[in-house]
């Protein structure tokens, strides 16, 4: 397979207009940038979303993670990520005003089109309304490129009225990224394929008698196995199926661990929930 061209030409950009990119809605939506198109040291992936139904191109880790958030609050409706700042002919009128020297390919000096880490569809009262998120690791915040080149991309949303925020890790609650790095695989129902759902249901009861007994959710886990007769470790992962799709609700910023019980919360009681104000 040829290796896709990365350098930033007009013709790319043309073709990245010509194909839709950053435009659309929901599972329409095309980011300007795809994991292919940008040099990888290993960080970037492709995540299917929950609310979107469509695969989305996460850049670094640190934009992992914090779309597994975004994804999972019940505040958020829609998440486009890679959202281009066009017309080009802005940001680079935008750069002039400012002094600062807008963005160019390392190769062709061609001016790189801008974009923005997420623009964010948030439930506002009784409708919606938009926000940015640019991420960036805290350790970059003192270097003062990193700084003019953010400084073009709030001024960019200020003129639209769009709320912009910076997001770094600090800003990400550490246990509840990691318990939905664990829940991620399990957020789609075919991932228990072949059970049928009358049988994720019977496993599904017998789970909840057993937690209330206040055991290690291992031990949980591997005493519905042998009760049931089921292969090591599908109780596990019919459990870890109802936290992810939130039949079962819990404390998500507490840590989930194996070898500690798991503690549902009743209907009716307070979950803790993770949205953007």
């Amino acid at each position: 397979m040829a290796k896709r061209k990365r350098e930033s030409t007009p013709n790319t950009i043309e073709r990245r207009t010509k194909e839709g990119r950053g435009t659309g809605r929901g599972v329409d939506y095309k980011p300007w940038l795809l994991v292919q198109d940008v040099p990888s040291q290993g960080l970037a992936s492709r995540v299917k979303g929950v609310k979107t139904g469509r695969v989305h191109h996460l850049l670094s880790q640190l934009e992992h993670r914090c779309f597994l958030i975004l994804d999972w609050s019940e505040r958020i409706t829609d998440i486009r990520e890679q959202f281009p700042l066009l017309p080009l002919d802005e940001t680079l009128a935008l750069a002039e005003s400012l002094g600062i020297k807008h963005p160019r390919d390392p190769k062709t000096q061609i001016p790189t089109v801008l974009t923005s880490d997420f623009l964010i569809t948030v439930k506002q009262g009784e409708g919606t309304g938009e926000q940015v998120l640019s991420i960036k690791p805290s350790n970059q915040l003192s270097r003062p490129r990193v700084l003019e080149k953010l400084e073009l991309e709030r001024q960019y949303w200020a003129k639209r009225q769009v709320p912009w925020h910076i997001v770094t890790e600090q800003d990400i609650p550490r246990s509840l990224a990691d318990n939905l790095e664990w829940l991620q695989p399990y957020r789609f129902s075919d991932v228990l394929s072949p059970l049928a759902s009358s049988d994720i249901q019977r496993i599904r009861v017998v789970l909840e008698q057993a937690l209330l007994k206040v055991q290690p959710l291992s031990d949980v886990v591997r005493a519905v196995d042998d009760r049931l007769g089921l292969d090591p470790g599908t109780s596990l992962s019919v459990a870890r199926h109802l936290l992810a799709t939130r039949a079962w609700r819990t404390n998500w910023m507490a840590p989930f661990n194996l070898s500690q019980p798991l503690v549902l919360q009743r209907p009716g009681e307070l979950s803790s929930e993770v949205g953007v104000s």
